[in-house]
């Protein structure tokens, strides 16, 4: 946001070098971008007085000019009067018009951030021309070239142009997020104010600001208006008031300067008006050409599917649902409210009479519109933020008075108000100076506290270290004593706080237990040497149907920055799948993904709000040429169980009977895949498996791939970080194999063996399997455990026994052969 330091100082008396106001500003208001010496571009120009204007000898278009600077510039040719001979083909050039002259020597304003022109006494036709009469467009004042700029402020010749017309100034660039809570701030006034209380200076606005004046009267003739606001939701207020007999031309100068050293295009007196004006407060209006309404009345209603609109930019819009707030007349859409005007009630140089709307809309309502239909404009800025509800009755009466003192024309109709029932002003808010000092660890007085807040026109009233407030109407975001705090904190300046430890407690802080397990699953994996990854939580609608999620169950942002960002992904698998191509084709061989993330679903919303869900999942893969041995699924299993391992969880597998409705499930085989359970339970933990053949190919998967997603809440309830104390004794290995029928599931081969082991007292152990080999129509399944005693060596003998005695139940209970 722009603003001007002029513009500021006529509302204040701050006075101090621009470093220092923009050290402050920066410090305690909001950021500065860039800061712009805008006197610059204007050096050496005056205003200079046309004494006579003759035709040039040698050319129709051309007028020699004879003007008087006072005598003022330097190095320049004179006649015996002392005047000053320039050349002009200005259509409006004539003998005592007072002009901005450009003498030799000095730069062209609008080249002056380009290529910069510098004027020199020149022949033109066979005449010497000592510089220019400027334009308003040569002046970077607005786009107007058709003639010459008519010094419309009484002054001498001679006077500095810049300093009449307030142009030595500097533009002081504010990054707009730092106001994006202070609706007010997108004004100079509340710019102004809230510089007026960060130097400690007293701020009064403008009379007709903190309340209306009553200066609207009605004038000679009348004009028929009806106006009608049926959606107060949306537009809590609306006002709009007839003007007739106006009469368009050029705004005043100095009203188009301070448009455009803010970024603003002057257009003409009414349109510049309204402009002004929520520059200066804020509060964007809208003005109408009456006799191009549809009829004589305006009124808001939401759209309809079909409605079209040309706005004021040329873009036509067709509207595609009932979400945009219009402004209407005789029901035929003539704007967007708090967006943009439509084209064909534009005001121009054929406008008699206009309506001025004064409006308030839903924030929400706006924004959504606005990026709906890609409408960027200064309105919707400062509408976006929440401008006041209580702020359109003052600003429409400060334009009417304003439109009366730029086109002459009056009020032609009564003004129209309509608001929602239900608005009522902020409350007082009670806070004491104690719970501000707390918070601050300062030391301020109660006095202080309510000079600092009266500085910026808040209501203050003391009763001992009570400090009852009452924000001003425009102040918006004061609702409770915190926002008391930062708004005294903020006006007193952070930097003259007390630099003072705060006071608190030195007893160590409970720990996160989410937070700890993911860093104890984290070690295991990367030591296991799996990769973390961490990918976005909102996906392509694309994908979820690649892995087989029904994106109905996908929560779905309705403004999504771009398509591969619309949906909430349902678990994690999808994304880490996503990633399993592209390094495949950077060269990686063989790989192990992980990512501990949230997932959310429909499926388990509540009141259809989305519901995080902590989620781990992995994916293991090798290239095609690789050929590893074995099946990706043990690879996968591999990871998880020593996942398991490491912090004391037990896990059972159990083979999947039909589809599940899980979205964690869905891209799996359930052929080739497991449910992941906690031993001894019934709680599902998640999936373990192979991809289906669908996925694989839609994700251009290769052929040894496998993965795993487990829920981190559930394991959370049974991670117990232990310490197993090892053993000073050595540890014994031996292999156990057994030959089963083919189709024996591993899982049964496993439960059996760990249900049967009966393990001496006072030893710690290992099983796990080691190799699968499939002969015929049998299959040899391989373990290894390894013991330890923490009281002797134990002997191969005692192992062996150990390993008889469960092999001899694994022939009873599968006819298990040990071979």
């Amino acid at each position: 946001m722009k603003i001007s330091d002029n513009w500021l100082k006529q509302f204040t008396d701050v006075s101090m070098p621009i470093d220092e106001f923009v050290a402050k500003i920066g410090a305690q208001l909001g950021a500065v971008e860039e800061v712009i010496d805008l006197g610059k571009k204007y050096r050496g120009i005056v205003v200079a007085k046309v004494v006579a204007c003759e035709q040039h000898p040698n050319a129709d278009k051309l007028k020699v000019c004879t003007i008087d600077d006072g005598g003022i510039t330097p190095d320049v040719n004179r006649d015996e009067n002392g005047h000053v001979q320039v050349v002009c083909g200005a259509p409006n050039v004539r003998a005592g018009l007072m002009v901005a002259w450009l003498p030799p020597g000095s730069t062209v304003p609008s080249s002056y951030d380009k290529e910069p022109f510098v004027l020199e006494a020149r022949d033109l036709r066979g005449v010497v021309s000592n510089g220019m009469l400027a334009s308003a467009a040569e002046l970077a004042i607005s786009d107007d070239h058709d003639g010459i700029v008519e010094v419309d402020i009484e002054a001498a010749p001679g006077t500095d142009f810049a300093e009449l017309y307030e142009l030595n100034d500097h533009i002081i660039d504010i990054e707009n997020k730092m106001f994006t809570h202070r609706p007010d701030c997108f004004g100079i006034l509340g710019v102004a104010r809230e510089i007026a209380g960060i130097c400690q200076l007293p701020f009064k606005s403008p009379d007709w600001y903190r309340a209306p004046l009553d200066r609207i009267k009605p004038g000679k003739s009348a004009l028929q208006l009806t106006i009608k606001n049926e959606i107060t939701d949306l537009v809590p207020r609306f006002m709009a008031v007839a003007m007739a007999d106006v009469t368009i031309k050029p705004s005043p100068l100095i009203i188009q300067t301070y448009l455009s050293r803010v970024g603003l295009r002057p257009i003409n007196n009414v349109v510049d008006v309204t402009n002004y004006l929520m520059i200066l407060t804020g509060q964007p209006t809208h003005a109408y050409d009456y006799d191009k309404l549809n009829g004589p009345s305006l009124e808001t209603r939401r759209s309809k599917i079909g409605d079209k609109l040309k706005l004021l930019n040329g873009k036509e819009i067709t509207f595609q649902d009932d979400s945009t707030v219009l402004i209407t007349s005789a029901d035929v859409p003539v704007g967007i409210g708090g967006v943009m005007g439509g084209a064909d009630t534009e005001v121009g140089e054929s406008t008699k009479n206009i309506v001025i709307e004064c409006a308030n809309f839903n924030m929400y309502s706006i924004r959504r519109t606005s990026m709906k239909y890609g409408l960027f404009t200064d309105a919707v800025t400062r509408f976006n933020k929440g401008q006041s509800v209580f702020q359109p009755d003052v600003v429409l009466e400060e334009a009417v008075a304003t439109m009366q003192y730029v086109s002459g024309g009056h009020i032609a109709s009564e003004v129209f108000d309509i608001k929602n029932q239900e608005l009522t002003p902020g409350a007082a808010i009670e806070v004491t100076s104690g719970f501000i000092n707390v918070r601050l660890g300062s030391d301020l007085a109660t006095e202080d506290v309510g000079r600092l807040l009266e500085n910026v026109e808040c209501s203050v009233e003391l009763h001992g270290d009570t400090v009852l407030v009452t924000p001003p109407y425009w102040r918006t975001d004061i609702e409770i004593p915190e926002d008391i705090v930062e708004e005294v904190g903020r006006l007193h300046g952070y930097d003259n706080l007390l630099v003072n430890l705060p006071r608190c407690q030195i007893k160590p802080v409970r720990l996160n237990a989410m937070l700890a397990l993911k860093s104890k699953i984290r070690q295991s994996l990367s030591k296991a040497g799996a990769n973390e990854v961490l990918t976005y939580s909102f996906v392509h609608g694309n994908l979820l149907e690649k892995v087989g999620h029904d994106k109905q169950n996908a929560f779905r942002l309705s403004n999504a920055l771009s398509p591969g960002l619309q949906y909430y992904r349902q678990s994690l698998l999808p994304s880490l799948l996503e990633k399993v191509h592209p390094n495949s084709k950077a060269g990686f061989d063989t790989f192990a993904l992980f990512e501990l993330n949230k997932t959310h679903s429909k499926l388990w919303s509540d009141d259809g709000l989305p519901k995080e869900l902590e989620n781990l999942g992995l994916v293991v893969a090798a290239d095609d040429k690789i050929k590893p041995h074995g099946a990706a699924f043990y690879q996968a299993r591999k990871y998880l169980d020593e996942l398991a391992a490491s912090m004391g969880v037990l896990l059972r597998y159990e083979p999947i009977s039909e589809a599940p409705e899980h979205p964690v499930a869905a891209p799996f085989d359930i052929n080739r895949s497991a449910q992941v359970y906690l031993a001894d339970t019934d709680k599902t933990l998640g999936y373990i498996g192979e991809f289906s053949l669908a996925t694989k190919k839609a994700l251009k998967l290769p052929s040894y791939c496998a993965g795993f997603e487990i829920s981190l809440s559930s394991t959370l309830a049974e991670y117990k970080p232990t310490y197993r104390r090892l053993s000073r004794f050595p540890s014994v290995e031996q292999d156990i194999s057994l030959r089963v029928k083919a189709d024996t599931a591993f899982n049964e081969i496993e439960h059996c063996l760990r249900e049967n082991f009966n393990f001496p007292e006072a030893t710690t152990h290992e099983f796990y399997p080691i190799d699968i080999y499939h002969k015929n129509d049998v299959k040899h399944v391989t373990f290894r455990l390894k013991i330890a005693s923490y009281q002797k060596t134990m002997t191969a003998q005692e192992v062996n026994e150990l390993l008889d005695s469960v092999a001899a139940r694994a022939n009873e209970a599968l006819g298990a052969e040990r071979i």
